[in-house]
């Protein structure tokens, strides 16, 4: 009669039961789609000619840079994702993927997207991805995330950068303009996280993570999202005066920026109940539409300008 060892069994290399999707979710895709929208809207307003080749390579480069961040990023939060009900479905705390599985994946996309950056386009381009990738998973996952409340503020860069990435690309060198839109997505993005942390404090605090609402409560951050809301109000209109960006852009600011304070507004009065929850719920998604919004102008306006520039 045999005896089976099971330790020996234990041993074997396992078979993993991943699929594409397992990986497609390691790459963040929400995300993605995001930071694809902003990379071309600095690649089209950037100034000259853009060969096609040129511009999509360097759109691909920046998409699978954002994912592979993402995969780095689930690959060392696998332990707290596995504690929040918002991220427990993730691939790694379901046991699809296993947190070496998904290194190796991120450190591969990281390697091509940014020496297919620099080859192809410029290396400049490929250098501001490299730091983007490094700023968001090693300055914000694995450092800031765990010890700040102000890990949002902070690593809020590395979700700004792709515009001023893809202006690279095309011009290899930097301007006012791009800048610009990286100051308008860092000031978005503490009101716009910090609203989904008010209706996710349980996750966080289950989780150890010391968002604001945790740190420092929730009428803190509803004080703090409020003054970030007027900030990014005043930038994002700030472009039209100054004479970057025209009327059409200055307009669309301001009658966004009327809807995000109108709300910022409303989180910072209803404090409790489901009025309260409601409120936080509504600016977290019009935060979204806030952006896209914003930044689809801005094509509108080189469309505008294209066609003015054929018919003049």
């Amino acid at each position: 009669m045999s005896v089976v060892d099971h330790n020996a069994i234990d041993a074997l290399p396992r078979i993993s039961e991943a699929d594409v999707g397992d990986y497609l979710a390691l790459l963040k895709p929400r995300v993605m789609s995001l930071v694809i929208f902003t990379a071309l809207v600095g690649l089209f307003i950037a100034p000259g000619h853009v060969h096609p080749v040129i511009a999509f390579t360097s759109i691909l480069c920046i998409a699978v840079g954002a994912g592979a961040s993402g995969a780095l990023n689930m690959a060392y939060e696998g332990d707290i994702d596995a504690l929040m009900s918002r991220t427990a479905n993730r691939p790694i705390p379901r046991g699809r993927i296993t947190q070496g599985e998904a290194t190796a994946f991120g450190l591969i996309l990281s390697f091509f997207s940014v020496m297919t950056l620099g080859t192809l386009v410029n290396w400049f381009a490929g250098a501001l991805l490299a730091f983007t990738i490094f700023f968001y998973v090693v300055i914000y996952t694995m450092w800031l995330k765990r010890w700040t409340a102000q890990n949002i503020v902070i690593g809020g860069a590395a979700g700004a950068l792709p515009p001023v990435v893809a202006w690279a690309a095309a011009t290899g060198s930097l301007a006012m303009e791009p800048l610009l839109l990286f100051l308008i997505i860092f000031f978005w993005t503490p009101p716009h996280f910090w609203a989904l942390a008010l209706f996710r404090r349980d996750d966080y605090a289950r989780a150890g993570i010391p968002m604001l609402p945790v740190v420092a409560g929730p009428d803190a951050t509803r004080l703090q999202i409020l003054l970030y809301t007027i900030v990014l109000v005043a930038i994002a209109a700030a472009p039209w005066p100054l004479g970057y960006f025209d009327a059409v852009y200055g307009v669309t600011s301001l009658m966004l920026g009327a809807g995000m304070m109108w709300l910022a507004i409303e989180v910072y009065r209803h404090r409790e109940g489901k009025q309260a929850q409601r409120a936080t719920r509504r600016l977290f998604a019009f935060s979204i539409l806030y952006l896209f919004a914003l930044f689809a102008t801005l094509l509108l306006e080189v469309v505008i300008r294209a066609v003015a520039a054929m018919v003049g």
